[in-house]
């Protein structure tokens, strides 16, 4: 036998360490980018170190052990001027946190029906939804924060004249007052509502198959709050313990008692929210109209009412073009609410503010808050792009 030919087999070429190798240039610039910017991180790092020594200027991080000095109006967790810089810089980020993830779930309910309202066949409600959004798109977010705090500080009444719009809620230019719950019995509460949110997950995925199986529509929504009320009365009911109702009531030139929302809270939380709301509702009219047309008629065809159509076929079709700009709408409520500052709400750039003036630690201060917004955008990023990834159509 004749061994096989070795003529078809062609060598890899050597890379030649020549100018005129397109491949040699690629990499010799790649070097002289890297040390290029390698050089100017080391210029500005010494250069920072020096300047700080020359004026006597300790770094670090040692400083958030040690006792904070200064009062925090709102605080989620124990708080006192006797406590550490980290525990008050903390504080300050359960209190972004707070109201950044409050505003999501309301601007993104409120952004959802004013774009529904922007294709309404009803002339009136499509004109006034189309207005608010071109308003509030085009008036700065400042300027809207300042307007809302003058007007729960400024307009609403004092203390003993507040609104009284439902039994155990007060309104004020002190803030919202209203009922809270205490006891034992609020942990098996709050274990309930967990529950039933893992049943609601089982039950939809059940409902979703054997709709697909029979063409039969499970009342989701109904029996999902069926679940949410009764599964936590239940386990309230047989764990056998306690609890009891605060209500706030008027003594003295203030209420006592209950839960407050402070105007700067309330301020800012509406602001966000009217704000952001007016972007997600072009997002949502843009992620219906992008559904075909064909898709609305051949629901119709079928007998489905309009509010049928919208939320068995439209939204979930439509939800693959609404994802990815929702998404740079939550990092920007999230990113925005560092305006709270101009207001006086005490969130992690209010709180840094004050720390590093009392410290001198500016540049620690200014890291911590980079890492904090980055940390929290990045997180809405990956849920989101996770749940953009899960509800993508799977090509077969």
């Amino acid at each position: 036998m004749t061994k096989p030919k070795d003529s078809l087999v062609v060598p890899p070429a050597r890379r030649r360490l020549s100018w005129n190798d397109p491949g040699t240039r690629s990499i010799i610039y790649q070097i002289l980018a890297l040390l290029a910017v390698g050089g100017a991180a080391w210029f500005l790092i010494h250069n920072t170190l020096s300047n700080l020594s020359a004026r006597n200027i300790s770094t670090g991080f040692a400083f958030l052990d040690r006792e904070a000095g200064f009062a925090i109006g709102e605080t989620p967790i124990a708080y006192s001027p006797a406590s550490t810089y980290g525990r008050a810089i903390t504080v300050g980020l359960l209190n972004t946190l707070r109201v950044a993830l409050i505003g999501i779930v309301l601007a993104t309910i409120l952004g959802t029906l004013i774009g529904i309202a922007r294709l309404s066949s009803n002339w009136l409600i499509r004109k006034i939804s189309s207005i608010y959004v071109e308003v509030m798109r085009n008036v700065p977010l400042l300027l809207q924060l300042f307007f809302w705090y003058a007007i729960i500080s400024e307009t609403l009444p004092g203390p003993r004249q507040a609104l009284h719009p439902l039994p155990g809620i007060f309104v004020s230019n002190r803030g919202v007052q209203m009922p809270t719950v205490h006891g034992d019995g609020l942990l098996w509460l709050v274990i309930g509502v967990l529950v039933s949110v893992l049943l609601m997950i089982v039950m939809a995925k059940w409902a979703r198959k054997n709709q697909e199986k029979t063409g039969q529509i499970f009342p989701l929504v109904r029996w999902s709050l069926v679940l949410l009320i009764v599964v936590p009365a239940v386990l309230w009911f047989f764990s056998g313990t306690s609890m009891s109702l605060d209500v706030p009531e008027l003594k003295g030139f203030n209420f006592a008692g209950g839960m407050t929302l402070s105007p700067e809270f309330a301020a800012l939380l509406i602001g966000l929210v009217i704000y952001t709301a007016a972007f997600i509702a072009e997002v949502v009219r843009s992620g219906i109209q992008a559904v075909n047309r064909g898709q609305w008629e051949a629901a119709e065809a079928l007998g489905l009412k309009r509010g049928q159509v919208l939320r068995l076929i439209v939204l979930p079709q439509a939800l693959r073009v609404i994802i990815p700009p929702m998404t740079s709408q939550y990092l920007n409520i999230t990113k925005n609410s560092s305006l709270a500052v101009a207001i006086g709400y005490p969130d992690i750039v209010s709180v840094i503010n004050t720390t590093l003036n009392q410290t001198g630690q500016a540049i620690e201060g200014i890291m911590m808050i980079m890492a904090a917004y980055l940390t929290v955008s990045l997180s809405i990023s990956v849920f989101m792009n996770w749940y953009n990834k899960r509800i993508a159509l799977v090509e077969r």
